[in-house]
């Protein structure tokens, strides 16, 4: 079943598009009807089928301050207002991968914190030029609320970015609203071992890979509510309680 949104004249703009739950969520605005501009870090044949939807599709890695600067920039020159903006651009990462813990530490918060921040903050006003409330949906994580002995780094930027949840609600209320999506485990990783699947799935209560689709029930909430803001919202199978 679709859910019919109030589609709005502005695109949403969502970083990390090109793969996994990024592109699930750029097909299903899409499908909906929204116009949509979208970040994506390697071309696949999956951006060229976006841009035939009608997607304006902006290749953007991120690795510096100059990149994040000149994405926004190609924002701006494509629209002069947003509906909304959802941060997926993410990086997994950990320390067992490098002994260079110096970069990877900057790695992670300048993926999810420093990009959603300088963002949010440079495109408040295409926020704010609508007539109608607006969005922003940060994608964070499950560990968040517990941390992570083999993820430190990318689990304290994921807390960084939930915290500028609160703090951009507080600062950008009533015109925009601002929440959080935190999910664990959604797709499994086309590589991943039957061994690893079957104790991943032991870990939630509900022991299923419940796909995209819990996630894009959450975002549909979220952009159709003209009153939630400020909130994460847990997409975990009730991982917690484990």
């Amino acid at each position: 079943m679709i859910i019919k949104l109030k589609i709005m004249t502005s695109p949403i703009l969502l970083t990390g598009a090109g793969q996994r739950i990024g592109l699930a969520i750029a097909r299903h605005l899409l499908q909906q009807g929204h116009k949509l501009i979208l970040s994506y870090r390697t071309r696949h044949a999956e951006i060229t089928e976006l841009e035939h939807l009608g997607a304006t599709c902006i290749q953007a890695d991120f690795i510096d301050d100059k990149s994040i600067y000149h994405f926004i920039e190609q924002v701006r020159a494509h629209t002069s207002s947003l509906r909304g903006i959802i941060h997926n651009a993410s990086s997994w990462d950990c320390e067992k991968n490098t002994p260079d813990f110096a970069a990877l530490f900057d790695n992670m918060m300048r993926i999810h914190a420093k990009v959603p921040y300088l963002i949010n903050l440079a495109c408040t006003d295409l926020l704010t030029a609508n007539t109608e409330t607006t969005d922003v949906v940060h994608l964070t994580d499950y560990v968040v609320e517990k941390g992570s002995p083999k993820h430190i780094a990318y689990a304290a930027s994921k807390a960084a970015l939930d915290n500028m949840t609160k703090s951009f609600s507080s600062q950008l209320a009533p015109k925009v609203k601002v929440n959080a999506i935190a999910p664990s485990l959604i797709i499994f990783n086309q590589n991943d071992s039957e061994e690893y699947k079957a104790k991943t799935l032991k870990k939630s209560l509900m022991e299923i890979e419940p796909g995209s689709k819990e996630i894009l029930n959450c975002l549909d909430m979220l952009l159709t509510s003209s009153y939630i803001t400020g909130r994460t919202i847990q997409v975990d199978g009730g991982r917690h309680l484990k």
